[in-house]
């Protein structure tokens, strides 16, 4: 099979950059397309090409020509000329993908974001490829319920797809609110890691004061507001602790909460790390907070969990598939403050015994559902079964 993956950039989700090199690893035709030129990490025997630069106007003209030039038709290079003279980047950019896909030729395209269903309109008619799209987080979990319009609109498409691809059963079931592929096709396919990459020793970290961590961009959908207003609670019962907030430098709202319940000294946002960086710290810290409101199934915490870092998660998405309370970690209500501060504090007193046992069922659950070669397997199985209709 030949895989085209439409991911609108080079720069690939982590779940994207691993299903690529399990692909071409079990001998796929792996393609990825973008509106963007350069590509710092590419994975080895996977084909990049551009669509056109959105950043750089000289390079989006350059390589609407290349393209142009290329189908050897000078009635093509006379139009593609008029276009840039016109300025009909829009126009040109529905060319350029029209030419990639002639030229790549894939079995089937594999669309990462709804955002990219617009592009794909031409195609759903007449093609000689099948139309795959990944369900994940607010694009399926919230926009088309905040937005009436986004709903119709793929409630229109969705039923022209051939496949789709979940993240978890909970934004399954959110997906069929809007529609289902006419094959009926939607397979759900975890998350995978490579376990090799985290190696795993059942020890507890034995910091002098509780090392709180969570990772990710200060999107609303974090919330580390309410987690922050939980450190509140905790400093209130005069426990020693010190909450890192990985990715979180500069948030105004979160700046502005630590000042106005005074924990400048009990919380610290720092930007954005190198992933090797990322791992050192979860190792290192007692406890792992999710305080999010929406997830499909947050990458950072299966990853938190392969490290054997006890894990305390909201209870959005589909985080209570990977987590069952009281045993892989524990779950809490969103948007409660008051819940996640009484899951820390109930940590703070198990036994070294106790908190041992929850690490590695944890670490059973992550080789049993993430493991990197099921990831692969069953996105293979799921184009197989696109195919096959």
């Amino acid at each position: 099979m030949k895989i085209t993956i439409f991911d609108g950039s080079f720069k690939t989700t982590a779940f994207i950059r691993r299903l690529m090199q399990g692909l071409v690893k079990a001998g796929l035709q792996v393609s990825v397309i973008g509106f963007n030129e350069e590509n710092p990490n590419p994975v080895s025997g996977v084909t990049y090409v551009s669509l056109g630069s959105n950043q750089n106007k000289t390079r989006f003209i350059k390589t609407s020509l290349r393209l142009a030039l290329r189908t050897g038709s000078l009635l093509r290079i006379a139009t593609t000329l008029k276009l840039l003279t016109k300025g009909k980047r829009k126009v040109l950019q529905k060319q350029n993908l029209d030419l990639v896909l002639n030229n790549l030729q894939p079995d089937i395209v594999h669309l990462q974001w709804t955002s990219l269903l617009p592009r794909m309109e031409p195609y759903f008619e007449s093609r000689s490829f099948k139309i795959v799209l990944s369900q994940r987080g607010f694009h399926t979990n919230v926009r088309p319920f905040v937005d009436a319009q986004n709903f119709e609109y793929l409630q229109r498409w969705y039923p022209q797809l051939d496949g789709i691809h979940s993240v978890s059963k909970a934004i399954s079931r959110v997906g069929q609110k809007i529609g289902v592929p006419k094959t009926k096709i939607d397979h759900v396919v975890y998350t995978g890691l490579n376990l090799e990459n985290f190696p795993f020793h059942p020890e507890i970290a034995k910091n002098k004061e509780l090392q709180l961590l969570s990772v990710g961009r200060p999107h609303w959908k974090k919330d580390y507001p309410t987690a922050i207003k939980a450190c509140a609670i905790l400093k209130e019962k005069n426990i020693a602790f010190h909450y890192t907030i990985v990715g979180g430098q500069g948030d105004e709202e979160s700046l502005f909460l630590m000042h106005e319940l005074g924990l400048e000294n009990h919380i610290t946002l720092t930007g954005k790390l190198p992933q090797k960086e990322v791992f050192r710290r979860m190792k290192a810290a007692d406890l792992f907070l999710l305080p999010s409101i929406e997830e499909g199934i947050a990458n950072v915490a299966v990853e938190a969990m392969a490290l054997g870092t006890p894990v305390v998660s909201t209870n959005c998405g589909g985080m209570e598939e990977l987590i069952t309370h009281n045993q892989e970690g524990w779950i809490v209500p969103t948007r409660d403050e008051k819940a996640l501060a009484a899951a820390v504090q109930n940590f703070i007193v198990l036994k070294e015994t106790e908190i041992k046992a929850v690490i590695q069922v944890t670490r059973e659950k992550v080789e049993k559902q993430h493991q990197e070669a099921k990831m692969v397997s069953d996105m293979i199985k799921l184009y197989e079964a696109v195919m096959k209709v």
